[in-house]
């Protein structure tokens, strides 16, 4: 798993920037309008709904904006005419990227999809070319500064953990999705603050790049995530610590 935590970490200050651009929280809007389309708009019931709004909790988003996006969701308001849509691809270097996205228009996501793994070195394959290579998994992040990270890692695992990384300031803490909930309930009644948690498709391999190849692989992902109507990037990339630190240092 030690490709994925230096991953998270990427996407954890790509999730800051969002915020000061307003991507995120259209991104969250979104999530919760489908999720309350698809399952109602009672989080009790709806365990998506559910994860949906504690995403958005995490990320700070009002509560009136959470309610309105519910109220879309479920016909209650207008504006919740979207549907989900997966594409998949290779990125330079054989990377493989997975493309979550909510759009109101197929064809316009379509267009705009593969001309970003066109114009950046990569190539939209066919559904299932590259999703074989990843899984859905719950990931709970947890900030170590400070803290035993050893007393961190038995606490975890005694919560149900299957699986736990840690690394950079972070622990991520995998779980089964169907478990997440009960896990993250568990840390956080062990005065554990969890920063986030979310269903994720979490790659099984990585492709390790080099300076080049990274700085590549990232630019690509950074065209798709700014795309209005995605809302996730996954990738198999591993961008070691000390590669990362050089690309870092030169932007």
């Amino acid at each position: 798993m030690s490709g994925h935590n230096k991953w998270s970490k990427i996407k954890n200050k790509k999730g800051a920037d969002d915020i000061k651009k307003g991507n995120l929280y259209t991104k969250l809007t979104r999530e919760i309008i489908i999720a309350a389309k698809e399952g109602g708009g009672s989080a009790d019931t709806n365990f998506r709904l559910r994860l949906a709004i504690q995403k958005a909790r995490d990320s700070n988003m009002p509560l009136d904006n959470i309610d309105r996006a519910i109220a879309k969701g479920t016909g209650n308001a207008e504006g919740g005419s979207f549907e989900e849509m997966t594409l998949e691809g290779y990125g330079p270097n054989g990377v493989a990227i997975m493309v979550s996205a909510m759009t109101d228009n197929r064809n316009r996501t379509v267009q705009e999809v593969r001309s970003s793994f066109t114009k950046h070195g990569g190539t939209m394959g066919e559904n299932g070319c590259v999703s074989y290579m990843f899984k859905s998994r719950g990931v709970i992040t947890v900030n170590t500064e400070g803290v035993n990270t050893d007393d961190l890692e038995l606490a975890a695992i005694d919560a149900g953990a299957e699986d736990v990384n840690v690394g950079g300031g972070v622990m991520e803490v995998y779980t089964q999705p169907n478990t997440m909930e009960k896990v993250r309930a568990a840390l956080e009644a062990a005065k554990i603050k969890v920063e986030s948690s979310e269903i994720q498709m979490v790659p099984e391999t990585f492709v390790t790049l080099d300076a080049k190849g990274a700085t590549q692989a990232l630019k690509l992902i950074d065209r798709l995530e700014e795309l209005d109507d995605v809302q996730n990037v996954y990738s198999n990339v591993d961008i070691p610590d000390s590669v990362m630190a050089a690309i870092q240092a030169a932007s």
